[in-house]
């Protein structure tokens, strides 16, 4: 699992006491666009997800990679984390969360709260809930269980595998998997150019 608590620094790198030396997760301390673009900045040939497009009113309020802070763009990056939050008729306010990593990192496990680094046995089980289309894939996703000893119930957690990663999608509150009976599109930002302006950042990160 990554951590970007300061007081995880060692002389040699970050450490963590449950999983030993690791890679940190770097966010910023607020969502803007020049923070995103210092974010894209370090995380150089790894997708990063959002739903696209973004539909009115909608902000991106958090966004992170796993990956060497002191020296951007030049550690392999094995993780990235988006955010966006808005508004939908049946479900109000709604919060939607998009990992992309390398198989063991951990983000997702600690986005979704499950009990596991990856999905688990539950990805690849008979058919798919749900399909994303990753252009020009259609990319498949299963339901998979949150912690046993959870009991708000207040997401859906959906995993499955694009370009030989993981990719997790967290929706809050857990209602909002119903908007998935259309199949969303994401698209990894880094390559939208000058449509990355018309973006909107700012609000409250998630409490992961």
């Amino acid at each position: 699992m990554s951590g970007d608590d300061p007081d995880t620094a060692g002389g040699t790198g970050w450490h963590c006491p449950d999983h030993g030396a690791v890679v940190p997760l770097w966010r910023p301390e607020a969502s803007s666009y020049e923070a995103f673009l210092d974010h894209l900045e370090r995380s150089p040939d790894f997708p990063t997800y959002l739903p696209w497009p973004l539909g009115p009113g909608w902000t991106v309020t958090d966004f992170g990679c796993v990956a060497d802070r002191a020296a951007p763009g030049t550690t392999p990056v094995r993780a990235t984390v988006t955010t966006c939050v808005g508004a939908t008729d049946p479900d109000g306010v709604v919060e939607v969360t998009i990992v992309s990593e390398e198989p063991g990192t951990g983000l997702g496990r600690r986005v979704a709260g499950t009990d596991h680094d990856d999905p688990g046995h539950e990805v690849g089980v008979g058919p798919p809930a749900v399909r994303v289309r990753i252009e020009p894939f259609s990319v498949a996703l299963w339901a998979v269980s949150t912690s046993i000893t959870d009991v708000e119930f207040d997401r859906s957690v959906f995993a499955g595998e694009a370009d030989g990663r993981w990719l997790w999608l967290v929706l809050r509150p857990a209602s909002a998997a119903l908007l998935l009976r259309d199949e969303w599109i994401f698209a990894d930002v880094a390559r939208l150019g000058p449509q990355l302006v018309e973006m909107s950042f700012g609000g409250s990160p998630p409490a992961w």
